[in-house]
């Protein structure tokens, strides 16, 4: 029924593709987990702590989907790899193989800053006392939707600015680790709540959270992106991709000028 819908890949290059993923997947959570393992070896406020927290995860996201954005697309996500499975941008198979990747890479990644740091995990997601459940797992849908659909408009979308997708959904994660820190930890990444908490053992009864949460916000980004494809979205604000000066908008002053000479003129 969706002949056609997907992109054709063989199998073998589905599983490379998979096996970078897990890389960078390892890679990009090295850094962040690291990140969130050092705010806690140094002294710091709360809201220090949670900006170097932030910082940490935006940065290792752009630097690392940058490194592997024309490699795998620097996904990884399972939750990303969900919207661009819906979208049409990777086919069944990858997707399988890129959420085991990514969910492999997650637990290599937390067991490396496991053996190379001192002191307890930090770096696990748990719901903050102050929220219950159900906030919880609307937070991680509203930060996990905002995610997909910064990976939908900027990296799935192609446009004159796909080349720098990178930097905009680090941004992205940044801004939404701001908000969901101090309450869920910020997941919106099911891989990156799971490798932590694989390594401790699964010592929460919260963990389905950080499934069910960005699961829902995989498709509610999804469903949205779709809604501006159908009703053609670029044609509400037409020309944001030009570069020519002549498009500017023009001078007001000289704007006014002719209007007064046409105006005089056609008195005479």
């Amino acid at each position: 029924m969706l002949h056609g819908y997907w992109p054709k890949s063989t199998l073998a290059e589905d599983f490379k593709a998979g096996l970078l993923e897990l890389v960078g997947t390892a890679v990009f959570l090295t850094l962040a987990f690291g990140g969130v393992q050092s705010s806690h070896a140094v002294d710091g406020s709360t809201l220090e702590r949670t900006l170097y927290i932030a910082t940490s995860f935006g940065l290792s996201l752009l630097a690392s989907a940058w490194l592997f954005f024309r490699v795998t697309g620097g996904l990884f996500n399972p939750n990303v790899s969900l919207a661009l499975l819906l979208v049409g941008s990777i086919g069944p198979m990858r997707f399988a193989l890129y959420c085991i990747a990514q969910l492999t890479g997650a637990i290599a990644a937390a067991g490396i800053i496991r053996a190379l740091t001192a002191g307890p995990v930090t770096y696990d997601t748990v719901l903050s006392p102050s929220i219950n459940r159900a906030q919880g797992t609307f937070i991680e849908m509203f930060i996990t939707a905002a995610l997909c659909f910064a990976v939908l408009m900027l990296a799935a979308e192609k446009h004159s600015a796909t080349p720098f997708a990178p930097v905009g959904v680090g941004l992205t994660l940044f801004a939404c680790h701001l908000f969901a820190v101090p309450y869920t930890g910020a997941a919106m990444n099911t891989a990156r709540a799971f490798g932590p908490a694989a390594v401790r053992g699964f010592p929460n009864d919260t963990h389905w959270i950080y499934w069910l949460g960005p699961f829902l916000g995989a498709l509610l980004a999804t469903v949205f992106y779709i809604c501006l494809k159908h009703y053609r979205y670029w044609t509400l604000n037409p020309g944001q991709e030009a570069t020519e000066p002549e498009l500017s908008p023009p001078d007001p002053v000289s704007v006014i000028r002719a209007e007064k000479r046409a105006a005089t003129s056609s008195a005479v």
